[in-house]
């Protein structure tokens, strides 16, 4: 795992752009970044949706977090080896990314690719996440994060954030 602040991306390289949302923040920004960089974009669907309660998410995170569960996914990428580049979103649950994005970098093997990270928060920042990304993703380099509180940046956010990362379409 190689954590850097920037890598100049190429148009040859193949995007993609995947999240997991279950308030719409994370979804939200996703598609704007996807506006921006263009390649594919996926939504992170587990196979027994959190429920609607907030409180009742946080109890079922806490004890997943805490047990290392990874819920099932109802998300398949069969050519995830396609793509070069991955913008990986995920709101900060518990000062880490949320479970549905752990089982996908668990069932994922994204060595050699570089991992874009995005995370979208409700006051905690991004806590642990950008390094328990990288724990996941040891073979992958890790790009600096955009951490955004809930879900409507200012574009000119975004585009400062891409433009750091030297990404440019």
């Amino acid at each position: 795992m190689r954590i850097t602040t920037q890598k100049p991306f190429t148009d040859s390289e193949k995007i993609l752009v995947i999240y997991y949302s279950r308030s719409g923040n994370t979804r939200e920004i996703a598609h704007q970044i996807h506006q921006m960089v263009g390649g594919d974009i996926i939504e992170i669907q587990t196979v027994t949706p959190y429920p609607d309660d907030y409180n009742a998410v946080v109890k079922q995170a806490n004890v997943e977090l805490n047990s290392g569960y990874k819920p099932p996914l109802k998300t398949k990428i069969e050519d995830i080896g396609s793509y070069d580049v991955i913008f990986l979103g995920s709101p900060n649950w518990c000062q880490t990314i949320a479970p549905p994005v752990q089982s996908f970098l668990s069932q994922a093997d994204l060595s050699g690719k570089t991992i874009v990270p995005f995370i979208t928060h409700g006051g905690g920042g991004s806590g642990r996440s950008v390094a328990d990304i990288a724990a996941l993703c040891q073979d992958s380099t890790i790009l600096d994060d955009l951490v955004v509180r809930g879900g409507k940046p200012e574009k000119k956010a975004i585009t400062e954030w891409l433009s750091k990362l030297e990404v440019s379409r």
